[in-house]
């Protein structure tokens, strides 16, 4: 009996004991002026990592599925600027913050694009009668037979070609130098080969058709008409091609255009022949932009003497840009873009960031030029930034646009796969993921695309973060985060850097 009371009053002093340590241990050690001690840290909310307008009193889940990421109060040094936040090394992993230096060196840029091959215009022969007549007999008989110079091509009955004949003959029967010559001028200007007229002054017999031959080598590239066919001048009877040299037209994007050259390389490969690869150069940039998909027209040349190169080919061609001007540049992926502002995140060490409005120049695959807003060798930060970027905005100088707040409340972020896009209405479709906040199922649906946005970006097979903006016609993408696509995996190996993110910002011009 006394051993069961001494057990009974040990275990409940050591519970006593225990309690009041663990208490002792886990609570903060509030401390006063005087003390050496310090309060533990709590953080004062949660916010998604794509979305810093979601912003939770406790941990959880963002609308896309990410864990929600704790913000500290952290007290920023005298010597701080606005915009300047500090944060935990700790913190900072859990972010998966990475940085890039700003480099001082050219922008090259291997653009890629496809385009058509074509006869080369300067080399095509067009073949037009001088004369009003029908066609006897035409000795082409399809588009792309081949035919050879001097081979004769259609023969045609005209009334005024039997006069002009006439009247050579009445020429030479009256034996008149001037009036001989002038008959024979005219029919010159007829088209009658010199063949016919020597013919015409041997024989002295009117031929009641005159035959036309080609004028060059080549390929029949276009025949508009039929054996007994009545035709008048300027009437394009049929036109001839040289495959010696053909052009591709190809086309590039806006932003692009500035970063082609004429006299750049080419390189181009084909479907039908994948092993082969041909190289040429850039011939003509025309001056104007497609309308409709914003897009700058090029046009290639290529030597061609084995002709295997036959016009309205598809062919897939690489521009590689010559351009030895030094400038800075970062990667596409550590610029934040709005509608009203570019930003980047410096990293100033020791876990401090601030973000900073930048002037963009021109823009690679991988690369984008820096005008102003940070120098040479400055850290910054290529993941993670929209969270940071959004932190440093709460205490910096920025003045934030009205209708930039407004539209921020009312959008959400998703996650998805592009499946296809149309260039001629703005429009993209997205296989996305559940959208919470806005209690969508997983779906495949069309959306707009903010004209601020570079469809470049969103090319099938896309994966990357969206965000949504709700428009009278439907939804529309303001903002984008790519996260990859099959195209920069596959290319990967064979261009260093090519998994590249870029992030567009909000706004809409329309």
């Amino acid at each position: 009996m006394k051993n069961s009371l001494a057990l009974i009053v040990a275990v409940t002093v050591g519970t006593a004991i225990g309690a009041g340590g663990y208490h002792y241990l886990s609570s903060p050690l509030l401390t006063s002026d005087g003390d050496n001690g310090s309060v533990e840290k709590q953080p004062i909310y949660w916010v998604a990592p794509m979305d810093p307008n979601y912003r939770r009193d406790k941990p959880g889940k963002s609308p896309m599925g990410m864990d929600l990421v704790p913000v500290y109060e952290e007290g920023s040094g005298a010597d701080d600027s606005p915009g300047t936040i500090k944060i935990s090394p700790e913190v900072e992993n859990n972010l998966g913050v990475r940085t890039a230096k700003v480099e001082q060196q050219p922008l090259h840029q291997q653009i890629d694009t496809v385009g058509y091959i074509g006869f080369d215009k300067d080399n095509l022969a067009h073949v037009h009668p001088r004369v009003e007549g029908w066609l006897e007999r035409l000795y082409i008989k399809v588009e792309g037979e081949r035919i050879e110079k001097g081979q004769p091509i259609y023969s045609i009955y005209s009334p005024q070609l039997v006069n002009a004949q006439e009247e050579l003959l009445l020429a030479l029967d009256r034996n008149k130098r001037t009036l001989i010559n002038s008959a024979k001028e005219r029919l010159r200007a007829l088209d009658v080969s010199e063949n016919q007229i020597d013919k015409l002054v041997k024989t002295r017999k009117v031929s009641r058709t005159v035959t036309a031959y080609a004028p060059q080598s080549g390929v029949i590239a276009e025949l508009n008409v039929s054996e007994g066919h009545f035709v008048k001048p300027g009437k394009t009877i049929l036109s001839i091609g040289s495959l010696e040299e053909v052009w591709v037209t190809a086309e590039v994007f806006e932003r692009q255009a500035t970063l082609v050259s004429v006299g750049d390389t080419v390189s181009m490969s084909l479907d039908y022949l994948p092993s082969k690869e041909w190289t040429g150069v850039v011939d003509y940039i025309y001056p104007t932009l497609d309308p409709t998909n914003r897009t700058a027209k090029v046009r290639l040349r290529f030597a061609n003497p084995s002709e295997e190169l036959k016009p309205n080919m598809f062919a897939r061609v690489a521009i590689h840009t010559q351009n030895d001007q030094v400038t800075l540049i970062v990667p596409r992926e550590a610029v934040i873009r709005t509608g009203q502002q570019d930003r980047v995140v410096l990293a100033l060490g020791e876990g401090k960031f601030k973000s900073v409005e930048v002037k963009l120049g021109r823009l690679s695959d991988l690369d984008v030029e820096i005008v102003k807003g940070v120098e040479a060798n400055d850290s910054i930060v290529t993941s993670a930034q929209f969270l940071l970027d959004s932190e440093s905005n709460i205490s910096s100088d920025f003045m934030r646009m009205t209708i930039y707040e407004q539209s921020a409340s009312e959008n959400v972020w998703a996650e998805g796969l592009v499946t296809a896009m149309n260039p001629s209405v703005r429009t993209v479709t997205i296989d996305h993921k559940p959208v919470e906040a806005w209690e969508w199922p997983a779906m495949v649906m069309d959306f707009h695309v903010a004209d601020s946005i570079e469809l470049e970006q969103l090319q099938p097979g896309t994966s990357l973060h969206f965000e949504i903006s709700k428009i009278e016609s439907g939804y529309r993408i303001v903002g984008i985060h790519v996260m990859g696509n099959a195209s920069e995996q596959m290319d990967h190996s064979q261009h260093k850097g090519m998994g590249h993110s870029e992030h567009k910002g909000r706004g809409d011009k329309s």
